[in-house]
């Protein structure tokens, strides 16, 4: 009786095996089916992938070209830039290094991916972005031509610049610019040029007679101008006797102008707050002979010749 229920019992041990083995065998079988799949549904994927790829590779070489002429445009672009202003040339250069990082990853990999172009043409527009903040500081006059177009599209970035477009904005720019100098030039009127004599009690007085005089003297009203800088500013005194002789008595004596270096006689600072102002300049003689005749003279500030006068000696 003993040795029957032994039995059962092993058997009954015997087909839960064969019940446990069969599961495990029917989930191998499921499980390797779905790995089957994945392995197909992959493949197709991969083939998908490089029909795609073959599909795409003319927009992904105009992206890429057009990305590299976007780079290059940049580049000019800060350089341009940190020519206008030194003070900020080390923010500049570190943003040209980026760019450049860029350019040259277009340059050496010629088998760069839809994404990973997409991925440059993102950092393209972060670093364009940046550009167009500096440009807003440093060109607030917009005297500059830069090329800050950008249409870069899903395809291609252009930037279209013709010829005569840039020659109509740089003449247009020139023409402003021109007007603006010419706005700002002072103007100087209501002159009084005359020659002074050394009176017995130490003051002077005015005389016509070339022998007596010891000082000459110019008067005039510099006009109100509310274009120029408001500040200091120089006026210059030049004096030329009948002769063509130029009237100074010192060696450094020479300033800028438009016509080239020229000599002065003297000179008065002034503050100028674009308001008229009377100006009076004193040239000393310092023991110099006048010669009898027509002396003509003229004022200049900033380099520019704002005034002219002459008064006659006898």
């Amino acid at each position: 009786m003993e040795k029957n229920n032994n039995n059962i019992l092993y058997f009954a041990i015997i087909g839960a095996l064969l019940l446990g083995l069969g599961s495990m065998v029917f989930l191998w079988t499921q499980k390797r089916s779905e790995l089957n799949t994945c392995q197909n549904d992959n493949l197709v994927l991969k083939s998908d992938m490089e029909s795609m790829n073959q599909m795409l590779e003319g927009y992904v070489g105009g992206l890429s070209n057009d990305l590299k002429t976007d780079f290059k445009n940049m580049l000019e672009t800060y350089d341009r830039l940190i020519a206008m202003d030194r003070t900020k040339a080390d923010s500049l250069n570190r943003q040209k290094a980026q760019i450049s990082e860029l350019l040259n990853q277009l340059n050496t990999n010629k088998k760069l991916s839809a994404r990973e172009l997409l991925n440059l043409k993102k950092e393209n527009e972060v670093l364009r972005s940046i550009m167009r903040g500096y440009v807003k500081q440093i060109d607030s006059l917009n005297t500059m031509n830069i090329k800050l177009s950008s249409n870069l599209e899903e395809t291609s970035t252009k930037l279209t610049e013709t010829t005569a477009e840039r020659d109509s904005y740089k003449k247009d720019s020139e023409e402003k610019g021109l007007q603006l100098k010419k706005g700002a030039k002072l103007q100087a009127y209501g002159f009084l040029s005359q020659a002074l004599r050394m009176r017995i009690n130490n003051t002077t007085i005015e005389t016509e007679k070339a022998r007596n005089a010891v000082q000459l003297r110019s008067s005039f009203t510099i006009g109100e101008n509310n274009i120029t800088s408001a500040g200091r500013k120089s006026v210059y005194l030049q004096i030329t006797a009948p002769n063509g002789e130029l009237l100074y008595n010192r060696s450094k004596t020479q300033i800028e102008t438009e016509g080239g270096q020229q000599y002065y006689s003297d000179k008065k600072d002034i503050d100028y707050n674009n308001q008229a102002i009377d100006v009076t300049i004193y040239y000393d003689l310092k023991g110099q002979d006048l010669v009898k005749g027509n002396y003509k003279v003229k004022i200049f500030c900033e380099g520019q010749l704002i005034g002219t006068d002459s008064f006659t000696l006898r």
